[in-house]
């Protein structure tokens, strides 16, 4: 095998191996157990009375798939469940009902699903168990927006947040603040103890920015909210009614998010469960599998994709020969041009116009996200390596017009460098693989 195809059949090897380590079959197991009556959640007993209701509700990217695996465990203990999820990522389920929403653009199931959520929870009692599985894209698929304002509204301030290159933290800031149940807010509506199982799919996995903080207190505010929209130059695009709830914020006529001390917040116990660096680290025991010298990059991967695409591929140009370097993390791209892609392909193409022009042959570099969608693409990002130069000369294609157009898909389409793996049912960010022979 030539040494470019080594290298691309090594780095989706690696890739997928970190996908594997973080799907819910490898973690739900381990943190809820059951023995006849008595349930086990993160090592806490429960004994499980007659008549007692067990609550099951999964939102995100993953939710099909956690509540399959909890319904293995429970199976008929579950009194009611509820899953929301992305469109085309629905699992069958036995004992949860399933309503699949849009992404990353909030459309009217996911208003509905925000109101399910909502009802289901206020019908539970002191005595109940209640479940959340919660993972990445939770933001979008459960949704409502502020008394006055419209879903239309809602739908062109996510617009607007996600062509401005906002990082995560700071647009699920802006988020928490356009709604009642996010920031917290959803545990106002709760009887019960409440058990949340997080997937995380945020730089330091702080567990308020998870799904925009469905279970955790919030220390943002509303005067956060205005300089986020000032730091992006969104301030003065808002519309009205929007403006309006924010100016209302702004002035204390109206609640902000929960904070720590809230006793709303007594009765809830959120749990880790998995993690981009434990990606990682499955990724690395692959890479050494294979025989290279492998280093993860300890400072998260986060900031403008080109920026660090070539930071990335200077590093990786300077390594060892038989090099596996690891970084993973979320960047973020300012949307300018009309074309199709998403920060990993955006990130690709930098690499792959930067191994271009260095001639940089013996390098191949891969940037995917583990949930399997790069922006609104079927595709989970893309590979730089020789294979796609040769096919961009070949057919005379200007990566630089296709980076102004934010068009990487239409690029690596054309030259067979995407990496499509179809929904992933896990969202631990993104894992970018730099291989040197």
């Amino acid at each position: 095998m030539l040494i470019s195809g080594m290298l691309r059949t090594d780095a989706l090897s690696i890739f997928h191996a970190g996908v594997n380590a973080v799907k819910p079959g490898q973690f739900i197991p381990r943190f809820v157990r059951r023995h006849d009556h008595e349930l086990i959640i993160d090592e806490e007993k429960l004994t499980i009375g007659k008549g007692q209701k067990i609550i099951v509700i999964a939102v995100g990217k993953a939710a099909s798939a956690m509540a399959q695996e909890t319904e293995k465990i429970l199976g008929g203990r579950i009194t009611e469940g509820l899953a929301v999820t992305k469109y085309a990522h629905s699992l069958p389920l036995q004992y949860c009902r399933t309503i699949e929403a849009a992404h990353p653009v909030p459309d009217s199931n996911s208003v509905a699903a925000g109101k399910a959520v909502v009802e289901l929870l206020k019908k539970t009692t002191a005595d109940d168990i209640i479940i959340l599985l919660i993972s990445g894209g939770a933001s979008a698929l459960l949704a409502d927006y502020p008394p006055g304002s419209s879903l239309q509204d809602l739908q062109q301030v996510s617009t607007l947040l996600l062509h401005s290159g906002a990082a995560i933290d700071d647009m699920n800031t802006v988020r928490k603040h356009l709604s009642l149940i996010k920031g917290g807010q959803l545990m106002r509506y709760v009887s019960g103890k409440v058990f949340a199982l997080l997937l995380s799919d945020v730089p330091g996995d702080d567990l308020s920015v998870i799904a925009s903080g469905l279970t955790a207190p919030d220390n943002s505010s509303f005067d956060d909210m205005q300089q986020i929209l000032e730091k992006y130059n969104l301030a003065g695009q808002l519309p009205a009614a929007i403006d309006q709830w924010l100016q209302k914020g702004l002035k204390k006529e109206i609640p902000d998010t929960p904070k720590p001390r809230d006793p709303i917040f007594q009765h809830v116990k959120n749990i880790l469960v998995a993690t981009n660096a434990a990606a990682l680290r499955s990724a690395e025991k692959k890479a050494v599998e294979l025989g290279y010298h492998t280093e993860i990059i300890s400072q998260p991967l986060e900031g403008d994709a080109a920026e660090q695409a070539g930071v990335f591929v200077s590093k990786l140009k300077n390594a060892p020969a038989n090099t596996c370097l690891l970084w993973g993390g979320e960047t973020t791209v300012v949307v300018k041009g009309k074309g199709k892609g998403g920060r990993n392909q955006h990130f690709a193409l930098v690499a792959a116009n930067i191994l271009h022009e260095l001639s940089l042959e013996d390098l191949a570099v891969l940037s995917a996200g583990t949930d399997g969608t790069d922006g609104p693409t079927e595709a989970a990002g893309a590979i730089a390596d020789r294979n796609v130069i040769k096919q961009m000369l070949a057919k005379k294609l200007d990566p630089g017009i296709f980076l102004n157009n934010n068009d990487a898909f239409h690029f690596f389409e054309q030259t067979n460098g995407l990496v499509i793996t179809g929904p992933t049912q896990t969202n631990v960010m993104d894992i970018v693989i730099g291989l040197k022979k």
